[in-house]
């Protein structure tokens, strides 16, 4: 005998709120994107220009992250039987490899102003790095506060970081600049914030990577599993597990439990549910019950 128990998305009950926080993000971030191209434009600055772009890619992310947010409310239907909370997991891998993009393309911008150097406004640099910290210090606030580690919001605060010390390494350059007249202390300090911006892109990557390659939740080792399922009374042997997660947040797994021969096989199952739930936190499990004639067979 088989069952299935359908229980509600945990998952769904941050939607709403993680929506919420990308929108804000988005707004801000959109809103100095255009503030800082007009300002490069009108100073002459080609390193404001630049980061202006650099903004763009991130309200594009950004957008795609709440677009995934948007999608993942819509119901389960006949053809997607777990519903659409999978897309944000996906959004999440491609903002994450638009990372690595944008690493790339500052690297390169950094080696090309060390090669040839360009003229800097350091006073222009400095207050719209300025405008741009704080900007990007609320937007960063908002996504990080409270509670839940969504790799979508995760993703999307990655890059309103790499934004933040964007602006920091803008700041620090702009004051060098202005004391000292070294302009190859911009390009410099992009490198370092480019390979800042790396190692938080692989580890957004290769997470987002292990969902979308059906690997087993953070934490989950069958071997422990069932090692700790076939302690429980009534529970001759657990095999054929299998787990995953639809998101981060929806772990999901199936079993084949063999119960003792004098054991319910009904209590055998709500007991094994009810470990998985309270010690691995696991709340869909699929259990197939089996008799040791069926593992002979």
């Amino acid at each position: 005998m088989s069952d299935h128990d359908h229980h509600s998305h945990d998952g769904h009950d941050h939607i709403p709120k993680n929506e919420r926080k990308i929108a804000i993000a988005a707004a801000l971030t959109g809103s100095f994107m255009i503030a800082e191209l007009v300002g490069g434009l009108l100073s002459g600055s080609l390193a404001l220009i630049a980061d202006a772009g650099h903004m763009l890619t991130d309200f594009a992310s950004l957008m795609l992250a709440w677009f995934a947010f948007r999608l993942a409310r819509r119901p389960a239907d006949w053809k997607r039987t777990y519903g659409f909370d999978r897309f944000s997991v996906l959004a999440a891998f491609v903002n994450g490899l638009s990372l690595f993009l944008i690493a790339g393309w500052i690297t390169w911008e950094a080696i090309q102003r060390l090669a040839d150097p360009v003229e800097v406004l350091g006073g222009t640099m400095l207050i719209i790095a300025v405008l741009g910290l704080l900007v990007n210090v609320v937007a960063f606030l908002v996504l990080t506060r409270g509670e839940g580690d969504n790799l979508n919001v995760r993703a999307a605060a990655l890059h309103v970081a790499g934004d933040l010390l964007g602006s920091i390494a803008a700041i620090i350059a702009a004051g060098v600049i202005l004391t000292t007249g070294w302009t190859p202390i911009d390009p410099v300090l992009s490198v370092l914030v480019a390979l800042i911006i790396l190692r938080s892109a692989w580890k957004v990557v290769s997470e987002s990577g292990h969902i979308l390659l059906e690997g087993a939740p953070t934490g989950f080792d069958r071997r422990k599993v069932a090692a700790d399922l076939e302690a429980l009374a009534g529970v001759n042997a657990v095999s054929h597990i299998h787990a995953w997660s639809v998101t981060q947040e929806r772990p999901m797994v199936t079993m084949e439990v063999t119960p003792t021969p004098d054991a319910d096989p009904h209590k055998v199952k709500a007991s094994v549910k009810t470990r998985l739930r309270d010690t691995f936190n696991i709340e869909h499990a699929t259990i197939e019950i089996s008799t040791v004639s069926d593992q002979n067979e």
